[in-house]
């Protein structure tokens, strides 16, 4: 087993979609993170793109946001044949099949939607600050029109994030709050602290802001 393939994770209620590909990325052994954030991506990057690579994604097109804990969301809605940072964007939508969507993380909670009837997906970075600002909630409303989806028909994904007693709040539960109010039915948590496992995550806080970072990627096939 190649060291990509023990570098990511996946979620049951996403498995559980025909056409779609997921994946969180965990700690790599062996890579020094004791640096910036840019610094951290670039030391990461061959292996994000193995791990891309092992689940069909090769040549997908890897659409990235630049993360500001904002609430702004980008849209994907045409066919695209290179990569893209969108600016001042916290969550990205698509329904563009063959289109990987990046958010990173390292205590923010990347949040992914998956709409099975219409063939939409979003993924969203949510920390505190885009959590009370309803940067997912923008995102489950911009599903809805610019691609038809419905709440209700959404399956929503929580990564692994921060939480109490490592964190003063749970944004999470705030996010599945918010999500359940907007009438989505299928809420999973993963409920997992990155805090609490350092030799699994990368966490901003508990490595006191120089550390690597988790990719969560998403695209349909």
């Amino acid at each position: 087993m190649s060291a990509s393939q023990l570098a990511a994770e996946q979620f049951p209620a996403l498995n559980a979609l025909p056409g779609v590909a997921h994946g969180f990325t965990l700690r790599v052994a062996g890579i020094e993170m004791s640096t910036d954030k840019m610094e951290a991506l670039a030391r990461l990057d061959r292996v994000h793109r193995e791990v891309r690579s092992e689940n069909g994604l090769t040549d997908a097109p890897f659409i990235t946001a630049q993360q500001i804990h904002g609430a702004h969301i980008g849209v994907v809605d045409h066919a695209v044949s290179k990569g893209e940072c969108f600016e001042r964007c916290d969550g990205l939508i698509t329904n563009q099949p063959g289109v990987c969507l990046g958010i990173y993380v390292a205590d923010c909670c990347a949040v992914y939607l998956v709409d099975p009837i219409r063939n939409a997906i979003g993924l969203v970075h949510s920390g505190k600050k885009g959590t009370e600002l309803g940067v997912v909630s923008n995102a489950i409303r911009s599903m809805a029109e610019h691609f038809g989806s419905r709440a209700s028909d959404l399956v929503v994904q929580l990564s692994p994030c921060i939480r109490p007693p490592h964190y003063e709040i749970d944004f999470a539960a705030d996010i599945v709050r918010q999500c359940r109010n907007l009438g989505v039915v299928a809420v999973h948590d993963s409920g997992v602290c990155t805090a609490c496992n350092l030799d699994r995550y990368y966490s901003y806080r508990a490595e006191k802001g120089r550390t690597g970072r988790m990719l969560a990627f998403l695209a349909l096939r």
